[in-house]
């Protein structure tokens, strides 16, 4: 099991690190563009092995993607990364130009790769590859939701004042500050509902600190995080490569499902060797649906600025 993370940022970097721990790939790549970071990072997370415990191998390289070769996977975080006050759609103009050519790329070098897209606007990101590349559209993946969900679940926890492993819950929609909608509907403590333990008022609150989860971040740290999204991105990895079938939110190209079609936005799917195995129907409310249509219409006003 070969991964190239292309990135070698803080989130890129991250990535790497976690699936490293994980001990489930034989080998990440880190390519970057700036010379001899990747090679750095590469060299700083293999020292970490002995004291980790991980045999994964890890190399880098600067911009060279024959080193990418024959990838299983293949994730994307490489852009410039959000500012405080900035919004992620506000990346676009010079983010579309390079994930359009790490995209090609990667393809040139593994024709039969998963791609995984970080780099916001996330959704429009994804939308790109797929009008970039020539793979089936269970091939390319967009990460955002299974942050966002992941958010949510921190925000529940606080709320509820109990352990994070005693609560579940799911972001769908687009990955933007106004796009997210968060499935309190579904939201539960120990499988009950979540409205059983706190008012209609905490919950809301609970829900837009999570829509704002990212910018409440990048204000305090001065740039995007990168734990929170490291880790995310290699919860998805990792369920492709050992072909679990976990069900997370990605954004992936719609056809009709939920009503939409020509687009990336993040529903539940199931993940598994061939990348999305399912896509998986969930009932919403009427609120639900209505944000979802509304999410939707920000996704292509967008995806409308892309250069196609």
């Amino acid at each position: 099991m070969k991964v190239t993370v292309v990135g070698a940022g803080a989130v890129g970097a991250s990535c790497a690190e976690y699936i490293a721990i994980k001990n489930f790939a034989s080998e990440v790549v880190i390519l970057d563009i700036k010379e001899g970071y990747a090679e750095g990072k590469a060299m700083d997370l293999m020292q970490c092995a002995s004291l980790n415990g991980f045999d994964t191998k890890i190399t880098g390289s600067t911009n060279d993607y024959s080193k990418t070769a024959n990838s299983d996977i293949c994730v994307i975080t490489s852009g410039i990364p959000r500012k405080p006050g900035m919004t992620r759609e506000e990346l676009i103009g010079i983010n579309a130009g390079i994930v359009k050519t790490v995209s090609s790329s990667l393809v040139e070098h593994s024709p039969n790769t998963i791609i995984i897209v970080v780099s916001n606007p996330m959704d429009t990101m994804t939308y790109l590859v797929h009008k970039t590349v020539d793979l089936p559209k269970n091939r390319i993946i967009g990460m955002g939701g299974a942050l966002d969900s992941a958010r949510f679940k921190f925000r529940l926890a606080e709320a509820l004042e109990a352990p994070i492993s005693d609560v579940d819950g799911m972001v769908i929609g687009g990955h933007s500050d106004k796009g997210m909608v968060p499935l309190t509907s579904h939201a539960t403590r120990n499988s009950i509902n979540v409205s059983e333990f706190i008012s209609e008022e905490r919950l809301s609150q609970v829900k837009e600190d999570t829509k704002v989860g990212g910018a409440t971040l990048t204000k305090l740290l001065g740039t995007s995080a990168w734990y929170a999204p490291g880790a995310a991105v290699s919860g998805l990895v990792q369920a492709i490569a050992c072909d679990q079938k976990k069900i997370f939110p990605c954004s992936v190209l719609l056809d009709g499902e939920y009503g939409l079609s020509d687009l990336c936005i993040g529903v539940p799917v199931i993940l598994g060797r061939n990348g999305i195995e399912k896509i998986v129907d969930v009932p919403l409310s009427a609120a639900e649906k209505a944000h979802m249509a509304e999410s939707a219409e920000g996704v292509k006003k967008t995806n409308g600025l892309l250069e196609l």
